[in-house]
């Protein structure tokens, strides 16, 4: 269902550890049958994961608009409305300044976008990258009053930004901070703060993306200038690229907000929107899967920011007309590519500085250092480092005396948490759980390098840490059907916190040894009691050599791939890990 990885580094790779779910309770799994007329297998994913009864079965696969959150209950969120209900009625300049990545850039688009149909005066705004640094500055606030705006409103930032917000007051503008970012000890000064982060914000989805936040103020705008609710569906297009895109868990609300705006992103008729998919060979038109935007949507609209003009990325979704959008979506292209290139090169020389100083043994987070990296791809190469070798993993680009780092870590490490512990060998720091930027003087890289090691040990113990392989369900090769591909896509859609399903087929044996494709990809055709079933592993050919595999017997994890070859479509497996029958 999904498209193969990106190529990684071939040192540095711990094999997971499978971690198997208990098998379902088998007389819930015939109920579920009886009541839904689903494959068995299907059933049994959904009993494993929670779902297993009619009812909550039901609710999960066809989840409702109705269940969303009442934006009323995020703190701040009326304040906000009503000001921008004025500023709306009295035809003020809105500035809505976002950040530079998808989320923050689609999030400035939507609430602009939405304040000029509600009959409303707004410009959006990101900041560049290399000339502003991230969050709201004082630049920022310049180029918003050098619009002549009134109101100032930050979409996926602000939230640290004490300093930005109290000049942007003195300046004479109301200041509506919408973030979800972890909040520091003190709020900025500004009308008001919506966050569901806040610690006395009892709204009950934390996990809501900027874009997200940005999408329920507008909701409320919209009712307190008298609007029917139905017209907040048109948005949810924008919405699902942040939410997909930001890897927020796609799960309760954020689940909904993303399947039905995919559902908005198959049909949109915003003409920025259309030039990318045709870009990206995605529609528009027919069904748009989270994968599409998480690998073809999100990288080309977040190239912009890392090796072009940010501002590109926003003037594609607020393009009005056909034309200048596929124009805009060409430059997009062209800074993907380049993205690449240089992505591909710095990720080399990261995992060549470590091959001499990374100790698996020894290191439960790592920090490199170089000069010439383009601050703009860090994040993607710390998220290469920290996915290849598990461990948090902290890059700085340095140039001068000044560095910026961006950091990723791993599921049970708190990132944000840990660098605040370090926060004195820095000059700024922001992010959350899984992800954050930093700003660090050359001369205290080292220092910080050990700080961070320190406290990485600390809280992530004396075991070596290895990644899991979590497998949903043991099933037989004959269960593995078409109609199970097609009715498991209504459990999606699939990310964080929805995880794509992982099956087990138990003790196969392989029809003859495995090939070896163009690309490192792993093909084979695994045998179980007279049923066979073709299998492909992305680039699996390094990581499981042909020559170990033997015939078998192993145990296969898998996703299932729907493939289509000369009008025959067919169910695979697309193999995410083998090992030695237990």
């Amino acid at each position: 269902m999904s498209p193969a990885p990106a190529a990684g580094e071939s040192a540095f790779f711990p094999r997971p550890v499978w971690r198997l779910r208990p098998p379902p309770d088998g007389s819930a799994v015939r109920d579920l049958q009886r009541s839904l007329k689903l494959p068995a297998a299907l059933c049994g994913l959904l009993a494993v994961r929670g779902r297993n009864t009619p009812d909550a079965a039901k609710s999960f696969l066809r989840p409702l608009l109705a269940s969303l959150h009442d934006p009323g209950r995020l703190r701040d969120a009326g304040a906000a409305a009503r000001r921008l209900a004025r500023a709306v009625e009295g035809r003020e300049k809105v500035v809505v300044h976002g950040d530079y990545d998808v989320d923050g850039t689609s999030g400035a688009a939507l609430l602009a976008l939405w304040i000029r149909a509600l009959g409303g005066r707004a410009e959006a705004i990101v900041p560049d990258r290399l000339r502003h640094g991230y969050d709201l500055s004082r630049a920022g606030v310049e180029r918003a009053a050098a619009r002549g705006a009134s109101v100032l409103v930050t979409v996926d930032c602000g939230i640290v930004a004490l300093e930005p917000a109290r000049l942007a007051a003195e300046a004479g503008m109301d200041v509506i901070v919408t973030d979800h970012h972890a909040p520091g000890p003190r709020l900025p000064a500004a009308l008001a703060v919506v966050n569901p982060n806040r610690p006395e914000c009892s709204y009950p989805n934390k996990e809501l993306c900027g874009a997200g936040v940005a999408f329920k103020v507008g909701q409320l705008l919209a009712r307190t200038l008298g609007r029917p609710p139905g017209e907040s569906w048109e948005y949810l297009d924008l919405v699902a690229l942040a939410t997909i895109a930001d890897q927020v868990p796609l799960r309760g609300e954020n689940r909904i907000l993303a399947r039905y705006g995919l559902r908005a992103l198959a049909r949109t008729g915003r003409p920025g929107l259309r030039a990318l998919m045709e870009r990206a060979k995605a529609g528009p038109g027919g069904e748009v899967e989270a994968w599409v935007v998480a690998f073809g949507l999100g990288p080309r609209i977040n190239a912009a920011g890392r090796v072009g003009d940010a501002e590109t990325a926003l003037r594609l979704l607020l393009a009005p007309e056909p034309g200048e959008a596929r124009r805009l979506a060409g430059v997009l292209e062209a800074n993907n590519a380049e993205r690449r290139e240089v992505e591909g090169r710095i990720t080399d020389e990261a995992f060549a500085a470590l091959a001499s100083v990374y100790d698996p043994r020894r290191d439960r987070a790592v920090v490199v250092a170089g000069d010439g990296w383009h601050p703009g791809v860090i994040g993607i190469v710390a998220s290469r480092v920290a996915e290849r070798i598990h461990r948090p993993a902290v890059v700085i680009a340095l140039d001068g005396d000044v560095g910026r780092g961006s950091a990723r870590s791993i599921p049970p490490f708190d990132l944000h948490g840990a660098i605040s512990a370090c926060a004195g060998h820095l000059d700024r720091f922001g992010g959350h759980r899984q992800a954050a930027g930093l700003d660090i003087r050359r001369d205290r890289v080292d220092a910080f390098r050990e700080a961070f090691q320190a406290v990485a040990r600390e809280r992530l113990g004396s075991a070596e840490p290895r990644p899991t392989l979590d497998v949903d369900l043991d099933v037989g090769l004959e269960e593995v059907t078409l109609d199970l591909g097609r009715y498991t896509r209504y459990a999606g859609p699939y990310g964080r916190g929805n995880p794509e399903p992982v099956f087990m087929a138990r003790g196969v044996r392989l029809a003859a040894p495995p090939r070896t494709l163009k690309g490192g990809h792993l093909k084979f055709r695994m045998v179980r009691d007279g049923t066979g079933l073709d299998a492909i592993g992305f680039r699996l050919a390094d990581r499981l050599p042909p020559e170990t595999l033997g015939s078998g017997p192993v145990d296969v994890a898998f996703n299932l791939l729907e493939n289509t070859f000369r009008g025959r479509t067919a169910i695979e497996a697309k193999v995410v890990d083998v090992r030695p029958c237990e």
